[in-house]
């Protein structure tokens, strides 16, 4: 099972889609700075979330949620 999720930074708002087999340890890399394109904007929140039979349909969500109209669908999610 892979889960593609959503953070929102606390710092400004800003929103990163990824996907990950272990969400809780995904979550503490993000938070303690060892993701170089999130560490600049701690700290992060989980706003969304989903799990995804295989990888192959996991990369196909994801990056559905980094596009337009699934960036807008995250931005509406309430902080």
């Amino acid at each position: 099972m892979i889960t593609i999720y959503a953070l929102r930074s606390q710092k400004d708002g800003r929103i990163y889609v990824g996907m990950t087999e272990n969400l809780q340890r995904r979550m503490a890399e993000h938070n303690q700075g060892l993701v170089f394109s999130t560490k600049g904007f701690l700290p992060w929140k989980i706003i969304y979330r989903e799990d995804a039979p295989d990888r192959v349909a996991a990369r196909k969500r994801e990056k559905f949620l980094k596009g337009g109209s699934g960036k807008e669908y995250l931005k509406k999610i309430p902080a």
